[in-house]
């Protein structure tokens, strides 16, 4: 017998319990061991839970209980749970976690620890899709040539919505929280951290990255209006908040923003709260992932699949699947400033004689070529310019935005969106 402790038994560990309870039979016959809740961690005793499992407040009753073989931790966080895993692992005992934020800062240091003790993590992206043990087993065999993915529900909920609704950013962000999808600030979601937590767990699988989130490029939706979304449907995009690694001889890029991208492709076509990664290797081509991100049952089946693992294993290879660098050498993260993409822009401007001549002349100082121009009145006095490039280099663009922004006849600061 497999006995759990769970640290954090809010909604998704409650789900856990609830799924080794119901499914104990095929759960037991997979795993070839029965696997029990023996007691969990709550801040909160007093909150009613419906639930047939001892409850503490002390997370030392979980920790130094010698018949627990698999700690859960499922309370958010960073540090706190850092200092509780690594007593854990450091107590021999199997540790599985949800927590994204954990890992995005500690993978590394909590693999060193782990050594051959199991440490599972696959609900810690993309919630209830198997992506993690697709990029460390099922991929295996590949040079993982780039990762693209929707990684936040939340986001993609509210960019379908103002999509096939028309309906404004603030609008359907307060939409969003009534319904629970988006917290009271929410910015973690819309400012794009949580897709970034997700992809530097991803990237570490597939080329052996060490970056914290303040390493890369991180950006969100809130800048997006329904002049952006006009744009895009009329030159065959669609609008998406996207995760992207993507490997360039010994550098990988690493950057979460939103993206243009065509509307015949895959990752383009998914809609509403739910999740896909896109994984290109070399030899598999194209695989696409997809399935609910967040949810309590979503989330709880990928903790429970690992403590079934655990359990047919009783350890694991190492955490993130590697122990030596990949590609024979070791990747470096490419700087921001060296990104190369196409771009979008929408400009605010006075409506006057000359002002788009001087704009043609700012993109020609900083080596930025046009691809399209439309021009949409804002008001009787005002205009947005909505421009796309061919590709061009991060750097340039970004000095390209601050030189636009100080011109007496643009309105407010210019907004930039990448094209994929």
């Amino acid at each position: 017998m497999i006995k759990v402790g769970i640290i954090g038994v809010g909604t998704v560990g409650s789900s856990v319990v609830n799924i080794l309870k119901d499914n104990a039979d095929v759960i037991s016959a997979r795993a070839g061991v029965d696997i029990v809740v023996k007691s969990g961690v709550v801040k909160n005793l007093k909150k009613e839970r419906d639930l047939d499992i001892v409850l503490s407040n002390n997370v030392d009753d979980v920790l130094n209980d010698p018949e627990i073989d698999v700690v859960v931790e499922l309370m958010g966080g960073v540090e706190e749970p850092f200092a509780i895993v690594k007593k854990a692992l450091q107590s021999k005992k199997a540790v599985v976690t949800a927590n994204k934020a954990l890992l995005a800062y500690h993978r590394y240091e909590l693999q060193e620890i782990a050594k051959d003790i199991a440490f599972e993590y696959e609900a810690s992206v993309a919630g209830g899709i198997p992506i993690i043990n697709a990029l460390r087993d099922g991929l295996s065999a590949n040079h993982i040539e780039s990762i693209m993915g929707i990684m936040n529900g939340t986001c993609n909920y509210m960019m379908t919505k103002m999509t096939d609704e028309g309906i404004a950013y603030a609008d359907i962000l307060q939409e969003a929280q009534d319904l629970g999808y988006a917290e009271s600030d929410p910015t973690f979601d819309v400012g794009g951290f949580d897709a970034a937590h997700k992809l530097l767990i991803l990237a570490s699988i597939a080329y052996g990255i060490d970056a914290k989130p303040e390493d890369i490029l991180i950006e969100g939706i809130e800048n997006i209006s329904q002049d952006d979304i006009a744009f895009a449907k009329e030159f065959g995009y669609a609008v998406k908040l996207l995760g992207i690694a993507k490997k360039d001889a010994d550098e990988v890029e690493l950057r979460v923003h939103a993206c243009l991208i065509k509307q015949d492709e895959m990752i383009a076509k998914i809609d509403g709260v739910m999740n896909a990664i896109s994984v290109v290797g070399d030899k598999v081509g194209e695989t696409l992932y997809y399935g609910p991100g967040a949810g309590g049952d979503a989330t709880a089946s990928a903790v429970v699949a690992n403590i079934i693992d655990i359990a047919r294993s009783g350890k694991s290879t190492p955490m993130l699947g590697f122990d030596k660098p990949m590609e024979g050498k070791k990747l470096r993260l490419k700087p921001t400033a060296n990104i190369q993409s196409k771009y979008y822009l929408r400009i605010n401007v006075s409506d006057r004689a000359g002002v788009l001549a001087k704009i043609t002349k700012v993109f020609e100082q900083n080596n930025i070529s046009i691809e399209t121009m439309l021009q949409r009145p804002s008001d009787e006095t005002s205009a947005n310019l909505l421009i796309s490039t061919h590709i061009a280099v991060e750097s340039d663009i970004q000095n390209m935005m601050t030189s636009l922004a100080s011109l007496d006849f643009v309105n407010s600061k210019p907004v930039m969106i990448r094209i994929v």
